[in-house]
């Protein structure tokens, strides 16, 4: 079995159409296109099967659709450029239109996705009870059809793919035998939409997408109404073949997603965190995943390969074929493959070696930081740098932020490390001036400065206005703050004012602080310090927090010193994994 994580990665790179949100209303508002599509059929027999648009023999080239439905005419020409004759949605409703009608004038089909709960991976909604959720099932039920009436005819439709990874996704909501109660009632409940879905369109096959050839015995014992299976594999790919072959099994099938490696197939680096693969490895995997598909003749009608996208951000990076409009190494790969016409193109440049931080195992918060970049062009064009930062396995963000960054034209980079103690993933961007872009990351720990002196507050006695006893990784008391352990925090009640204190045992004297923020900081904050716990003095003030580490000299004396928040930096309360006084 596929690991819970599979999928993840490419379910939160896409975006899902509104249709997903319950559509029913506005396909009432949506005019039937007019009687002019393809009759798609899965012919042939056991090992030896092809899909055929009006009779002649059709192989998927596909690629998964990324921009906007909006801009689906924006694109298409370079898709047809690339070879590729098919895209992929998700999902599937009024915004489908423009991408239908743009993809048809381009000699290209669209295999119309339907989402179903709870899916493989983030975006899925949560969880369905497939035994007894009758209104969800009816809603579904009556929603599909009612799309699949209104573009059946549209020669833009190649086939309709009911639901995406929801064999893998249940075990995410159950277990044991309820899970494979769910699941045969889940792949039950897909063959009555496409009974329902071939009685209104009887031109166009149906599929349904799940994460591993695992899941096909569920399909092969309660979906007879399939026309053929549909499987996303990414590192696995050329897996495939000999699970539907020591399987058993008597239909062909499409693999619905592949490429490279995913995060949840690669081993972990130094720091613990999945090591990304560089340009050429993740061109390599598109290239071998196409030839092990293409290899398995008679059964593998094609492929849509992941991910014709646009986002620049963590996903959009690991996978994409253009984050950012900019061609990837990969993007030329699958032109290649697809027997697109490459003999002109001008192709991206390559970073060969990444050293971050000089190859130290720890950088200081907010301190210099040297990126060197080993890279060259094919095409001998000058290269330019960027760097930026990803926080993903510091707060979940995919969103990655430039830094600024000095380049002595060598490829050196000098930035400022963030300010934030963690796992970061550093990616160095390359481009070209000619539209294309060569990326190479790796991740640096980030660690709180060193301060001189002794931290007087570790260990003592802490008290808080409030604390978090049960959410999340909480309890969250005042002493997880001053207890030397910077994966441990305090946190408060979501309200101003609060404060934390620690009681030192006796008057002593200080001359620096040292606050480790976690995500819920305080954007306006006092030091106050107090000889008796009742009668306050401020030695310090801040009214501009970012969070992060906030490091500074303060000179002050007490027996008690408090942290006292007036403005939170977020809606939560504020968190602080260590609160350190130095004498």
């Amino acid at each position: 079995m596929a690991p819970a994580a599979a999928g993840l990665l490419a379910a939160g790179a896409l975006a899902l159409p509104a249709g997903t949100a319950r559509a029913d209303q506005a396909a009432q508002d949506v005019p039937a296109a007019e009687a002019a599509g393809s009759v798609v059929e899965v012919t042939g027999s056991q090992g030896d099967w092809q899909l055929t648009v009006d009779g002649s023999p059709y192989q998927i080239k596909g690629l998964t659709w990324g921009p906007a439905m909006a801009d689906a005419e924006k694109y298409m020409p370079d898709l047809a450029s690339m070879g590729v004759n098919t895209v992929r949605t998700w999902g599937t409703d009024a915004t489908s239109e423009p991408l239908l009608d743009a993809a048809a004038a381009h000699g290209i089909k669209v295999i119309a996705g339907f989402w179903l709960q709870p899916g493989g991976g983030p975006g899925s909604g949560g969880c369905v009870d497939y035994l007894t959720d009758t209104a969800y099932k009816d809603e579904m039920m009556a929603e599909f059809p009612n799309w699949v009436n209104t573009y059946k005819d549209h020669p833009g439709v190649l086939m309709w793919d009911v639901g995406n990874e929801s064999v893998l996704g249940l075990q995410n909501c159950y277990e044991g035998d309820e899970l494979e109660q769910q699941r045969d009632a889940y792949t039950a409940f897909v063959n009555d939409l496409s009974e329902e879905i071939h009685s209104v369109d009887p031109n166009h096959p149906v599929t349904s997408t799940d994460a591993w050839a695992g899941a096909w015995p569920y399909y092969r014992k309660n979906t007879p109404d399939l026309d053929l299976y549909a499987v996303n594999a990414y590192k696995d790919a050329c897996g495939i073949k000999s699970a539907w072959e020591e399987g058993g099994y008597d239909k062909p099938y499409i693999v619905t997603e592949s490429g490279p490696s995913g995060s949840w197939e690669v081993p972990d680096d130094a720091n613990g965190v999945p090591g990304t693969e560089s340009d050429e490895v993740k061109a390599q995997g598109y290239t071998d995943a196409w030839d092990c598909i293409a290899g398995h003749e008679g059964v593998a009608l094609g492929a849509t390969l992941f991910h014709y996208g646009t986002e620049a951000d963590f996903g959009g990076i690991w996978f994409n074929l253009l984050p950012g409009d900019e061609r990837r190494l990969s993007y030329y790969a699958v032109k290649k493959a697809y027997g697109g016409d490459t003999s002109g193109d001008n192709t991206p440049p390559v970073i060969s070696a990444l050293t971050v931080g000089g190859g130290a195992d720890e950088v200081p918060a907010g301190g210099a930081l040297t990126v060197d970049a080993e890279a060259s062009d094919p095409d001998g064009d000058p290269i330019a740098y960027e760097v930026l930062s990803g926080s993903l396995y510091v707060d979940e963000s995919t969103e990655l932020k430039p830094l600024e960054a000095s380049d002595d034209g060598s490829g050196s980079l000098e930035v400022t490390a963030p300010d934030r103690p963690g796992v970061w993933e550093i990616y160095v961007k390359a481009t070209d001036g000619q539209g294309n872009v060569g990326y190479r990351s790796q991740s640096v720990k980030v660690v709180p400065p060193p301060v001189d002196g002794t931290n007087i507050a570790q260990g003592r006695p802490a008290t808080a206005s409030s604390f978090q006893p049960d959410s999340g990784d909480c309890p969250c008391p005042a002493d997880k703050a001053v207890d030397g352990d910077h994966g441990t925090r305090w946190a408060s009640d979501w309200s101003d004012p609060q404060w934390l204190q620690v009681d030192l045992g006796s008057v002593q004297s200080f001359q620096h602080v040292q606050l480790n923020w976690e995500t819920s900081y305080g954007k306006a904050y006092t030091i106050q310090t107090s000889d008796d716990g009742e009668n306050w003095r401020t030695v310090h003030e801040v009214t501009d927090g970012n969070g992060g580490i906030d490091d500074f000299d303060v000179t002050g004396s007490g027996r008690y010193v408090r942290v006292e928040g007036t403005e939170r930096g977020t809606a939560y309360g504020y968190s602080l994994y260590e609160f350190g006084v130095y004498n």
